[in-house]
C-alpha cells in the first residue's frame, strides 16, 4: 500500500515536472523565433532576472516583498472580516429556518455580483486608502464562508441535535457544541475557495484603488510597457496564492486524517 503511494506520488512529480518544462520551453521557443516582439514577450531567463532585481530594487517606491507584504496584509483583514462574519452567519442561517428565508435571498443576489464590480464603489467610498481593497476582498471571500458553512449546519445528523435537545440545549449551545463542531469539514473546504476568491479580487482591487501593493506593480509594470515586470508580477501572485492554498488544503488533509482516526 505505502509502495503504490510513493509511486503514485513520484509519477505526480514527474509529471508536473515534465508540464512545467514543457510550458517554459514553448515559452522560450515562441519568445526566440520572434514570433512576438521581445519586448511584449520575453523569455523566462528575462523575466527571472527582473524578478530577482526586483527583490532589491525598489519600483514604484517598494520592492517586490514589500509590495508582497502590503497586498497580503490587506488580504489577511479582508478574509479574516469575511470569516468572522460568514461562518457565524451560515451557522446560524442553517439552524434558523425563518432568518434563512429571510436573509438568503439577499445573499443569493449578492453572491453573483462579481468582487471587481465593487471597485467602483470601493473607490468612491474609500478612495485610495485601505478600505477599499479590504471591503473588495471581503465580497469575494464571504460568500463561499456562508454558503459551505450553511451547508455544513444543514446536513448535521439529526440524531445529534436530538439529543442535545434531550439534554436541555438551548439554540446557541446548539449551534456552538453541534453544529459548529459537525460542520468544520465543510468549513475548511470552504475557506480554500474563499481564500482563492479573496486573493484573485484583491488583484483585481489593487489595480484601481492602491497606491501600493502587488496590482498596483503591474499597473506600473504596464505603464512602463514593461512586460517582464507585469510578467515577474504574476508569477509572484501564482507562488503566494499556491502557498495560501497549500497551507488550507494540508489543514484540510490534517482535518481529515483526524476525524478518521476519531472513528
Amino acid at each position: 500500500m505505502r509502495a503504490n503511494v510513493a509511486l503514485r506520488r513520484r509519477e505526480f512529480v514527474v509529471l508536473s515536472c515534465a508540464g512545467l518544462a514543457a510550458f517554459f520551453a514553448i515559452w522560450a521557443l515562441a519568445s526566440m523565433l520572434g514570433t512576438t516582439a521581445r519586448q511584449f514577450l520575453p523569455p523566462p531567463w528575462v523575466v527571472a532576472e527582473k524578478f530577482v532585481e526586483l527583490t532589491h530594487e525598489p519600483f514604484s517606491g517598494f520592492t517586490l516583498q514589500h509590495h508582497l507584504l502590503s497586498s497580503f496584509a490587506r488580504f489577511g483583514m479582508g478574509f479574516t472580516l469575511a470569516v468572522l462574519i460568514g461562518i457565524p452567519l451560515g451557522l446560524i442561517l442553517g439552524w434558523f429556518r425563518w432568518l434563512d428565508v429571510i436573509v438568503s435571498p439577499l445573499l443569493d443576489a449578492l453572491r453573483f455580483v462579481a468582487p471587481i464590480a465593487w471597485v467602483p464603489f470601493a473607490a468612491l467610498w474609500f478612495g485610495t486608502g485601505i478600505g477599499g481593497p479590504v471591503l473588495v476582498i471581503f465580497t469575494g471571500a464571504f460568500p463561499p464562508c456562508v454558503i459551505n458553512a450553511y451547508r455544513g449546519a444543514r446536513y448535521v445528523d439529526q440524531h445529534l441535535i436530538e439529543a442535545a435537545r434531550t439534554l436541555g440545549a438551548r439554540h446557541w449551545q446548539i449551534i456552538s457544541e453541534v453544529l459548529l463542531p459537525a460542520s468544520v469539514p465543510s468549513i475548511v473546504a470552504g475557506l480554500r475557495v474563499s481564500a482563492g476568491l479573496g486573493w484573485q479580487s484583491l488583484v483585481g482591487a489593487e489595480l484601481i484603488v492602491a497606491s501600493s501593493g502587488i496590482g498596483y506593480v503591474l499597473v506600473k509594470g504596464q505603464a512602463s510597457i514593461s512586460t517582464s515586470i507585469v510578467m515577474s508580477g504574476m508569477i509572484a501572485i501564482g507562488i503566494v496564492g499556491f502557498a495560501i492554498d497549500a497551507l488550507l488544503r494540508r489543514a484540510e488533509m490534517h482535518l481529515q486524517r483526524r476525524r478518521g482516526g476519531d472513528r
